[in-house]
């Protein structure tokens, strides 16, 4: 029995944030957290706070200031990129492996909207507090650092896939970059999301489902994907999700 992992489309609703109690065995369910030396992370307990992610719930957009950086612990996180007529195109996504709303100066403004589209928690933090932690050197200085390598990385594959990739491989990329930071094989999403976010027609992706369904590599019931053979969605995404991996935090990666 698989336990379904809930997506739903952007809005633009704004749920209020829950404040929650952290501990050390909390925080280290987001991997660049757990890494920490436990002085460190404990030093950061008096900027950290447990919030409720809800699907939907934008925690930037783009132009605006942001104000906090997240760690999603069991949340997902999708980064997109919205055009004046309202298309919407995923450009990376981030789970419990990383972080999002890193800036390098006060009042920096989002290049791009976050939207919770599997729901869970996340730890949050004002952006000067994690400035500050920077410039402390160290290794939390170090792993972000090397996540704003693995994202650019992200970003470098996306590319490279929106012009060489079919959209069969496109899908198989995408349900495998959420496979990859949820906790089992089944994802509660619609294909019309999958379209929107990848930038396709819904029928193309319908198409994509239904023969990697007959080939037995998932199964499609209404709003729900099953992974039946991960190994043969990996070698259905082809190279560049591949690629995406070698470049990933060893988290992902080694998954």
């Amino acid at each position: 029995m698989y336990n379904a992992q809930s997506i739903s489309s952007p809005t633009t609703v704004r749920p209020a944030v829950m404040a929650q109690p952290i501990s050390i065995t909390g925080a280290q369910q987001n991997d660049l957290l757990r890494v920490l030396p436990r002085g460190d992370l404990e030093r950061l307990f008096e900027h950290l706070e447990l919030v409720q992610l809800p699907v939907g719930k934008h925690l930037y957009d783009f132009g605006e200031k942001i104000e906090f950086a997240y760690f999603p612990t069991n949340a997902i996180v999708s980064l997109q990129y919205i055009n004046e007529d309202g298309a919407t195109t995923e450009i990376a996504v981030v789970g419990r492996e990383g972080v999002l709303g890193v800036t390098m100066y006060r009042g920096e403004q989002a290049s791009n909207t976050a939207v919770v589209t599997t729901p869970g928690y996340g730890y949050r933090m004002r952006t000067e507090a994690l400035r500050d932690a920077f410039a402390e050197g160290g290794m939390m200085a170090q792993q972000l650092m090397r996540y704003t390598s693995c994202m650019f990385a992200q970003l470098a594959q996306n590319v490279v896939s929106s012009r060489h990739s079919s959209i069969e491989q496109k899908l198989c990329r995408w349900l495998l970059e959420r496979l990859d930071r949820s906790s089992c094989d089944e994802l509660k999403v619609t294909q019309e999301l999958i379209a929107n976010l990848v930038g396709v027609r819904r029928e193309s992706i319908t198409a994509a489902a239904g023969k990697l369904q007959t080939d037995g590599i998932i199964q499609c019931r209404r709003g729900v994907i099953a992974v039946l053979d991960r190994e043969a969605l990996e070698e259905a995404a082809g190279s560049c999700y591949f690629a995406s991996r070698m470049a990933a935090p060893e988290t992902l990666a080694s998954h």
